[in-house]
């Protein structure tokens, strides 16, 4: 993997299982695929051979319930134990489905805690299903729960944490973890998206209320937007902010799906992009809380973009800042200016 900066700092642990598998959506954009293409690529360019593989734990309903209704996990737990269906359109439960799930949440609380009693120096949670989207009473988005949601409460709650940062950079807003802390000052929440998109949130304009107004901070993006766009976003917003905040644990939705590859969105990051944005946040978490950064899957649907660019996020983390990408850019000319400028201005930095 190259040359790691702080040698004395421990590795980058990794959670996965293939209980993860279990959550079968067939033919479904959000598939098993995913994370067999992902592990496949890590162990044919070694990148597995530095990290440390720890096995996630299920989630209790406790746990879970920090963020959701406990009717709705009953509901979802009923649903997958009458054989599957659907949640809303777009949204899939299994048999194996509840059970993954529980997983799901249950290894991103696992990477909070390797990173809390310095098992590790990062920790990515390659998990599925997914869960920015999923609010406190119902699933949605390919998501059933909301997993880093519940690691900010289980922060919270497990560890007496006062300040954490979630950063979202998955192309869709994450409505459901802006829901969660909304009223919450003590979570502060960045997210880039495309905007206007799925889900519908995500404005500018949205920046919390009560005792948290001021504490979600939107930089919804054009559609086109590519590596500089995002560069803008966060050397311009998300650095200043989090140094004010001065975070005790950094959260990271890490959706790949604003790659230009992917599918289902119209961004155009890069795997370098993805690779350059999580050294941000990992030199924002050396700077404030070392030791304490944890990155969780969500979206990202082009397997050959999804594989490299965990593999980039992965090797910067470790300390590597240049490095290949296989899949090259695209050309972006889209101006950001606009909606750095309103983000600047409703947070106080301008």
């Amino acid at each position: 993997m190259g040359t790691i900066e702080n040698p004395a700092w421990p590795a980058v642990a990794l959670i996965y299982d293939p209980v993860y598998l279990e959550h079968d959506t067939g033919d479904h954009p959000e598939n098993a695929a995913r994370l067999r293409a992902v592990w496949g690529l890590l162990q044919r360019e070694g990148i597995l051979d530095h990290l440390i593989i720890l096995k996630p734990y299920a989630a209790e309903r406790e746990q879970i319930a920090l963020v959701h209704w406990p009717s709705y996990v009953q509901a979802v737990e009923q649903m997958a134990e009458a054989g599957g269906g659907q949640l809303d359109w777009d949204t899939v439960i299994s048999s194996g489905s509840f059970r993954a799930a529980r997983y799901a949440a249950g290894g991103t609380l696992r990477a909070v805690d390797a990173v809390m009693i310095d098992e590790a120096k990062a920790a990515f949670a390659l998990v599925r299903p997914p869960g920015h989207h999923a609010l406190p009473q119902r699933g949605m988005g390919f998501c059933l729960f909301n997993n880093v949601a519940i690691a900010a409460r289980y922060g919270q709650r497990q560890y007496g944490l006062e300040r954490i940062l979630i950063v979202d950079f998955d192309a869709h807003h994450g409505n459901g973890t802006q829901a969660a802390f909304y009223s919450d000052p003590g979570v502060l929440y960045f997210s880039t998206h495309q905007y206007p998109f799925y889900p519908g949130t995500g404005h500018w304009e949205e920046t919390g209320e009560g005792s948290g107004r001021g504490y979600t901070v939107n930089v919804p993006l054009p559609s086109g937007t590519g590596d500089e766009g995002f560069r803008r976003a966060y050397e311009e917003v998300l650095v200043p902010l989090a140094r004010r905040f001065a975070p005790q644990l950094i959260l990271v939705s890490a959706g790949y799906d604003a790659h230009w590859a992917d599918p289902l969105t119209m961004m155009s990051l890069s795997v370098k992009g993805f690779a350059w944005m999580a050294g941000v946040v990992d030199s924002l978490a050396r700077e404030h809380c070392p030791k304490k950064l944890v990155l969780a899957l969500e979206g990202g649907y082009n397997l050959e973009a999804l594989s490299f660019s965990i593999a980039a996020t992965l090797r910067a983390l470790s300390g590597e800042r240049e490095f290949r990408d296989p899949l090259g850019r695209r050309e972006s000319s889209t101006d950001v200016s606009e909606a750095i400028a309103r983000a600047k201005r409703v947070h106080g930095l301008a």
